[in-house]
């Protein structure tokens, strides 16, 4: 099992709740707000290969401060502040959905905190003629649907099982709502904050790993984020969204291969 441990900047402002685990070099994983699980069988896998740290994004699982961050910038400058207070000058950083975003906010702002960059279905870009889906608004019963290759799948069904979509269920009423308003405050509307303009200064290897039927993100973000990042690569595997968990195996070794090349 992970070790938990509480983090604190300024001055106690903001709280990460953080898991960690594994051995090797590490890596920083920044979590889907639609995970419901800090700690997950895909970053068991990585903890073969690397000393994992999962911190849970301010206002969800644990992590405080969130009403003292003004906005996107104001979450990447806490990050960088969280990874000096843990000492790491250098880590592979791993990103999925929001989290993609955060890591590559990170990336382009503080370019020598990368060692690598992975972006797995990342948020952050847009297109009028491809939009992503409006996961924040989408009910329980619709958002699987968009999130999941396949919606009957064990996971899946285990997933929505605490979705909130219990309308007796009012501990997951209550999450969900934090998980997307949390969300709501660094992201909406995404073609303002601006990763576009910034995407270029990403130094890093990067890798982009996508589901080839992932519905929210469609796979056309993958050739955008090629053109604005030099040099990135891409990993197609099979899965929705939610590719992390439907294939965390796969998705892991794609990392390993990557990273540790």
């Amino acid at each position: 099992m992970p070790d938990e441990r509480r983090i604190e900047i300024r001055g106690g402002a903001v709280t990460f709740k953080l898991l960690a685990g594994g051995s090797g070099a590490p890596l920083v994983y920044f979590h889907s707000y639609y995970e419901r699980s800090a700690w997950s069988p895909f970053l068991d896998c990585l903890a073969r290969s690397f000393s994992v740290y999962a911190p849970s994004h301010p206002g969800v699982a644990g992590s405080t401060g969130i009403e003292t961050l003004d906005d996107l910038l104001d979450l990447t400058l806490a990050y960088d502040e969280l990874l000096a207070a843990l000492g790491l000058e250098r880590a592979h950083l791993v990103g999925h959905s929001f989290g993609g975003m955060a890591a590559a906010e990170i990336a382009a702002i503080f370019p020598a905190r990368a060692r690598s960059l992975t972006l797995v279905s990342p948020l952050g870009l847009w297109r009028d003629d491809a939009p992503s889906a409006d996961i924040l608004i989408l009910p329980a019963d619709e958002l699987a649907a968009v999130l999941w290759r396949d919606p009957a799948s064990t996971v899946a069904l285990e997933w929505a099982a605490g979705a909130g979509g219990d309308p007796d269920d009012i501990a997951a009423q209550v999450e969900s709502l934090q998980r997307r308003s949390s969300m709501a405050k660094f992201v909406w509307p995404i073609p303002d904050k601006g990763l576009r303009r910034r995407a270029h200064r990403i130094a890093a290897p990067t890798l982009l790993v996508w589901g080839d039927e992932d519905r929210a993100n469609p796979v056309v973000y993958a050739e955008e984020w090629q053109r604005r990042v030099k040099g990135a690569a891409l990993r197609l595997l099979p899965g929705g969204h939610m590719v992390l968990h439907e294939a965390p195996e796969s998705a892991a070794r794609a990392v390993v291969e990557f990273a540790g090349s």
